[in-house]
């Protein structure tokens, strides 16, 4: 899954789609969770003529009729993310995914990797920050829905970042539900942004794993949710190294 993500870009960053440069307003989000559904950058439309705007982290049903209900709704089901595999077969997400794809940008995300040390009585769980190598941004496929509030009349986007089977790297981490975000090159993000793509098309993209050697991975601390510096690496002596892909 990926509920937790970051997004650091300095003065002058910019992204290219199809030959198609446009510059970031600087960006310092070093961590972000999903569970403070707030906004995050999105880009939207086509390759060649897209748009990077903020989006409400969380995809709200257009029946959902105010934001009080979308809340009470996060009881029982939370849409931060969205299986590639039932994008299709989802009432929710099948709208979105034919007619509001996006792009969901990134600099790393968080996940675990549970492991019992010898003496322990139970499995802890480890976090880490992954990234990709020199690539200081990157997009997650995502999802988006346009959504009108009913009581209040305010619109806004509305998304989920896509999630996909974990590749060889990531299953050594992510190593109880062996999921990942689902992570396009330049060349399939234009793609998925492309109107009118096939049903076919957008599953083979959607649950697309990327290659494990473009992945770089470190521990951070445990506290890295409260920490000023949750990027910061920390070493456990206890957990055995990740296997060389």
């Amino acid at each position: 899954m990926c509920y937790f993500n970051s997004l650091v870009a300095p003065k002058g960053a910019s992204v290219t789609l199809a030959g198609t440069k446009k510059s970031l307003d600087p960006v310092n989000k070093p961590l972000q969770s999903g569970f403070q559904y707030s906004h995050w950058p999105i880009i939207k439309g086509s390759a060649q003529d897209y748009t990077i705007e903020n989006a409400h982290w969380e995809l709200i049903a257009p029946w959902v009729k105010t934001l009080e209900e979308a809340k009470k709704g996060r009881e029982k089901f939370n849409t931060l993310n969205a299986t590639a595999e039932r994008l299709l077969e989802s009432k929710l997400f099948k709208p979105a995914t034919l007619n509001y794809r996006c792009l969901v940008l990134s600099s790393g995300f968080f996940e675990w990797r549970h492991f019992k040390p010898a003496g322990a009585k139970k499995e802890i769980a480890y976090p880490y920050f992954i990234t990709l190598k020199e690539q200081p941004l990157f997009f997650m496929a995502g999802i988006y829905q346009p959504w009108t509030d009913k009581e209040t009349g305010e619109t806004m986007d509305t998304f989920s970042i896509v999630t996909t089977k974990a590749n060889a790297f990531m299953e050594q981490i992510h190593n109880k539900k062996k999921r990942m975000p689902t992570i396009l090159t330049e060349t399939q993000a234009a793609e998925w942004l492309a109107p009118n793509l096939s049903e076919h098309k957008i599953m083979e993209l959607a649950t697309s794993a990327i290659d494990s050697n473009q992945l770089s991975a470190y521990t951070i601390h445990k506290n890295f949710r409260t920490d000023t510096n949750p990027l910061q690496s920390f070493e456990y002596e206890e957990l055995p190294q990740l296997n060389s892909i």
